[in-house]
C-alpha cells in the first residue's frame, strides 16, 4: 500500500518526479516546432543558471493540458497545452516554471518528500492490521483505507511550497529576460475552473498544480510588480506561436474541426498551413499541394514549407517528385537531421543512380547530430541493403531496434552482422558491443527476452517515434 501511495505521489508531482518515460510516449518530432521552443527556451535556462545543452526538450502527443520534469534535466510538454494556450506568453510561462523545478532542485527534494510523507501511511496500515486482528474489521479496514490520504496531505503540504515558489522564480527569470510576465497569471485565469472539478476531470497539470486562489494573487502582484505584465510578444513571435499552433492542429485534429478553426475564407498563413496538412492527412493531394504552393508563392525562403511539400508527394506515392522539395528545405536549413532523413527517404524511395550514395551521406550525417534516431537507422539499413552491404545493413537494423528498446530484435540481427563483418573492424566492435549489452544471460534482461517468448510470432514489433512530425502512423512505443 506505501509502495502504491509513492507511485501516486511521484505522478502527482508530474513537475519532476512522474513515475513514467517520456519516451515510453508517442513523442512529436517536428524540426520547426521543436526550434521555435527551444529558441524560446534556451534564454530562459541560461537566466536559470542551467546549460541549455544540458537540458532536453520534449513534445508528447497528447490532447491532455500538461507540462512537467521527469528523468532528470528534461522538460515535457502535451501537444494539448501548445493548442489550448493564446499566446507565446502563456507557454513561456509554463516552460519558465518547470525550469524552476530543475533549477531549484526540486526533482531531489520531491523524492524525499514523498518518502516522509508514506511514513503516516505506514502507521495507519499498522493500526488497520492490529484492528482487523483485534476482530475490529470495519475499523481496520477504515485505517488502511486512509493511510493513502494522510500521506497524500502532507505531500502536498510541501509541493504546495515548491509550486509558489516555481511561479515566483517564473516571473523573475521573464522579467531579467524583459519578456512578458503576465503570460503564467493568464494561463492559471483561464483554466482557473479547473480547480472546481474533481481530480478525475482535470487536466493533468492541474491535479499536480493546484490553482489555489492565493496563489493566483500571489503571482499576479509578482507580474505587476515587474513592469512587464502586459509586454506584448514580437511579430516574429506571435507568428511562430500561430504556425506551430496551425501545424499541430493540422495533424493532430479533424479535416472537420481544422475547417471549423480556419474556414475557407481565412487568408492567413496559419490557415494556409493547417489546411494544406489537414488536406494531406485527408488524401486530398490536389487542395494540399494547392494550399502550401500558397505559401511557398509568399515566403520562398520558408525550409518547413518544402519539407512539407516534399512529405505530401512523398506519401500520395510520388517520391520521384519529392526529392526537389526535400533537397530545397535541407539547402535552406543546412545539416537539420529530420530534413537530412527526410531528404534521404525520397533518394531510397526513388532509386536512380547516386541516390542510395547520396542516402547514405545524408543519414550518416543526420545520425551524427542524433545517434539514437531509429527511423534513420532503420533508412540506413535500406540504403546499405541496397548496395549489397549485408552485414553493415544487419547492424544499422540492430542499433535501430536497440534505440527503441527492442533488445531481442537488436541480439538477433548484431548476432548476424557478428558473424559476417570483419574482426578488428569499427562496425565489428559496435555489433560485438551491442551483443554484450543485450545478451540474453543478463539477469536485467531477461524480462525482455521472457515477454518476447510469451508472445505472438505473428507481427514484428516498430516504433517510429524518430520520424520527421508529419509522417509517423503509430502512436508510440
Amino acid at each position: 500500500m506505501a509502495s502504491k501511495f509513492l507511485r501516486l505521489a511521484a505522478m502527482a508531482a508530474a513537475a519532476v518526479t512522474i513515475a513514467f518515460s517520456a519516451s515510453a510516449q508517442s513523442l512529436i518530432r517536428d524540426t520547426e516546432i521543436e526550434e521555435i521552443l527551444r529558441e524560446w527556451t534556451d534564454p530562459i535556462l541560461t537566466v536559470a543558471g542551467l546549460n541549455p545543452s544540458d537540458v532536453g526538450f520534449y513534445i508528447i502527443n497528447d490532447p491532455t493540458l500538461n507540462a512537467f520534469v521527469a528523468n532528470g534535466q528534461n522538460i515535457h510538454i502535451h501537444t494539448g497545452l501548445i493548442i489550448a494556450a493564446d499566446s507565446p506568453a502563456q507557454i513561456k510561462g509554463v516552460i519558465a516554471h518547470e525550469t524552476c523545478h530543475i533549477a531549484c532542485g526540486h526533482s531531489v527534494s520531491r523524492q524525499r518528500a514523498a518518502s516522509i510523507a508514506s511514513r503516516p501511511a505506514l502507521v495507519s496500515i499498522g493500526l488497520g492490521i492490529l484492528a482487523i486482528a483485534a476482530g475490529e474489521g470495519g475499523a481496520g479496514a477504515a485505517l488502511i483505507g486512509s493511510s493513502q490520504q494522510f500521506a497524500a496531505l502532507n505531500f502536498f503540504v510541501h509541493t504546495r511550497t515548491e509550486e509558489s515558489m516555481a511561479d515566483a522564480a517564473a516571473v523573475q527569470y521573464l522579467s531579467e529576460l524583459h519578456e512578458s510576465t503576465g503570460g503564467i497569471v493568464s494561463f492559471f485565469d483561464k483554466f482557473r475552473y479547473q480547480e472546481v472539478l474533481s481530480d478525475a476531470r482535470r487536466y493533468p497539470y492541474f491535479r499536480s498544480h493546484p490553482l489555489a486562489s492565493d496563489r493566483i494573487r500571489a503571482v499576479r502582484q509578482l507580474a505587476e510588480q515587474s513592469g512587464l505584465m502586459d509586454a506584448p510578444p514580437t511579430d516574429r513571435e506571435q507568428m511562430q506561436y500561430e504556425m506551430m499552433r496551425a501545424k499541430l492542429i493540422g495533424f493532430l485534429d479533424t479535416p472537420n474541426k481544422v475547417n471549423n478553426e480556419y474556414p475557407p475564407g481565412d487568408d492567413g498563413d496559419p490557415a494556409h498551413y493547417a489546411r494544406s496538412i489537414a488536406a494531406m492527412q485527408a488524401s486530398d493531394i490536389d487542395v494540399a499541394l494547392r494550399e502550401i504552393a500558397i505559401l511557398i508563392d509568399r515566403e520562398p525562403d520558408n525550409p518547413y514549407f518544402y519539407e512539407l511539400q516534399g512529405q505530401i508527394l512523398f506519401e500520395s506515392g510520388r517520391p520521384a517528385e519529392s526529392v526537389e522539395p526535400h533537397r530545397k528545405s535541407l539547402e535552406l536549413k543546412p545539416g537539420a537531421p529530420l530534413l537530412l532523413i527526410n531528404y534521404a527517404r525520397s533518394l531510397n524511395a526513388r532509386d536512380e543512380p547516386g541516390d542510395v550514395e547520396a542516402a547514405e551521406t545524408a543519414l550518416r550525417d543526420a545520425l551524427i547530430a542524433e545517434p539514437e534516431n531509429a527511423f534513420a537507422w532503420a533508412q540506413l539499413a535500406i540504403t546499405l541493403e541496397k548496395q549489397d552491404r549485408r552485414a553493415e545493413a544487419q547492424l544499422a537494423t540492430a542499433e535501430s531496434a536497440y534505440a527503441i528498446g527492442d533488445i531481442v530484435r537488436a541480439n538477433a540481427f548484431a548476432h548476424r552482422a557478428v558473424d559476417q563483418l570483419d574482426r578488428g573492424t569499427i562496425t565489428y566492435r559496435r555489433a560485438d558491443d551491442i551483443l554484450l549489452i543485450t545478451d540474453p544471460s543478463n539477469p536485467d534482461n531477461r524480462q525482455f527476452y521472457d515477454r518476447y517468448n510469451r508472445a505472438p510470432r505473428f507481427s514484428v514489433q516498430t516504433n517510429d517515434r524518430d520520424m520527421p512530425f508529419g509522417n509517423f502512423a503509430s502512436p508510440g512505443r
